[in-house]
């Protein structure tokens, strides 16, 4: 439990924060913030709870930061994207990710959702081709649709060197399958000596590994189209109750809001055998991609959102309230349009079902947006690559091959003006700049 601060600390505390955040040019709700703080000193670092009236759970610090509002939403998503309850089969989905975090990230660019399965059979490998069946039904019962369209599904692991669509995939590598070698249980691809090499779904079977299903999801009433991605974390229970996860780690619960309170008795089960080192392995863990987005591949935005976790997690609370404000700066919406690009890219196609009004509608909103949020030459290449994107779509020209390319272009410059929003603010918080200081290479 963290120690609890007597009232001038506090507001010393929260007048530091007002003060630090007017010189990096961010609005505070002070009463919000006031609130936050508090909430947070109250918190157990470990702890879960469930609340009632919602009928969702998950970290008490996680819950914190959910907006309640967009339950109904996330709900009908995730009747799309979750695998089902069945005999021998227990699930628990949860919000992973921004969309967990609401309150203070305003504008998540994706719907991540985190799914426990825990199948209970006679032997591991019975577990295993009882998870290719769940992930091959729900992919070809949720194929396409009006408003949805499978994009990609991760089963199985390569055990051997081999050649995909040009592309060098090492043993080790997750296997990727397109919505059509789903539906058809096989792919084509050649073995390292150049040998073609017909691979069954069933394949996947001997490691599953990395599972993730991601789908393609409009939202007419919303005129908006996102990306809903289903990240499973599979545990086989045998006969004797041992739990044995598939992928050979029960990942922790620290970012996710899980939304049936029905899964608690999964949940309770399955926390058992979380690691009592699960917090300092997580923190350890994101602190490796703050690194990473920090000094290999540049993306201040998601180096934002771990910092964020990592200081939340380990009591920093005055610079995670900062950093929490960001989320709530008109500039970040540009993370959303960001990301946005490459879910109207997979929505855009010429053999999609998604619904084209609905992705004319929030390309003009992006356009919007980037106008209200940007200004000078990058602000004209973006809306102009935009209005570009939306004549495709509309079919008043037809791009062909240069429409990848434009997407590409657009990504890059948004990525660009995201990155320095966010490296500019973070570095000008102290207790950030010596967080980063202080990594090394990891």
């Amino acid at each position: 439990m963290t120690e609890e601060k007597n009232p001038v600390d506090a507001q010393e505390e929260l007048e530091q924060i007002i003060k630090t955040a007017r010189t990096l040019g961010v609005e505070v709700d002070e009463a919000d913030v006031a609130q936050w703080l508090t909430a947070m000193a109250a918190s157990s670092k470990m702890e879960w709870q469930v609340d009632e009236e919602s009928g969702i759970y998950g970290h008490q610090i996680t819950l914190l930061d959910f907006d309640k509002a967009t339950l109904d939403r996330y709900r009908r998503i995730a009747d799309i994207v979750q695998l089902p309850d069945l005999p021998n089969v227990e699930t628990a989905v949860s919000l992973a990710g921004s969309a967990a975090q609401g309150i203070i990230q305003r504008y998540p660019g994706d719907c991540d959702y985190f799914e426990r399965v825990n199948i209970k059979a006679e032997t591991r490998e019975e577990a295993c081709r009882v998870l290719a069946r769940l992930m091959r039904d729900k992919a070809l019962d949720k194929f396409e649709g009006p408003n949805y369209k499978l994009i990609e599904v991760k089963f199985g692991t390569w055990k051997t060197e081999v050649v995909k669509d040009g592309e060098r995939l090492q043993a080790g590598s997750p296997m990727s399958w397109s919505p059509d070698e789903v539906k058809a249980g096989k792919m084509q691809v050649f073995r390292a000596s150049g040998e073609p090499w017909e691979v069954e779904w069933e394949y996947g079977c001997l490691d599953p590994g990395w599972c993730k299903m991601d789908w393609v999801i409009a939202e007419p009433e919303k005129g908006r189209v996102v990306n809903a991605s289903n990240m499973l974390d599979v545990t086989w229970e045998a006969p004797d109750g041992s739990i044995t996860p598939l992928d050979g780690f029960i990942d922790p619960y620290f970012q996710e809001v899980y939304l049936e309170a029905d899964s608690v008795p999964l949940f309770t089960k399955l926390a058992q055998h979380i690691s009592p080192q699960a917090l300092d392995e997580y923190v350890q863990q994101i602190t490796r991609e703050v690194y990473k987005y920090t000094h290999k591949h540049p993306n201040y935005g998601k180096a934002a959102k771990r910092i964020s976790n990592i200081f939340r997690l380990t009591g920093r609370h005055q610079a995670a309230a900062l950093i929490r404000e960001l989320f709530d700066e008109p500039a970040a919406l540009l993370y959303q349009v960001w990301s946005l690009l490459d879910t109207m890219d997979d929505a855009g196609k010429p053999d999609s079902t998604i619904d084209r009004e609905t992705l004319v509608q929030q390309t003009d909103e992006l356009i919007k947006n980037v106008i209200e949020t940007c200004e000078g030459p990058l602000e004209t290449e973006i809306v102009m690559s935009l209005i570009r994107l939306r004549d495709d779509i509309t079919g008043r020209v037809h791009l062909g091959d240069d429409r990848d390319a434009l997407i590409t272009r657009s990504r890059a410059k948004t990525e660009e003006l995201v990155n320095e929003f966010f490296r500019a603010k973070l570095l000008a918080i102290p207790e950030v700049q010596e967080f980063l200081d202080s990594l090394e290479e990891q």
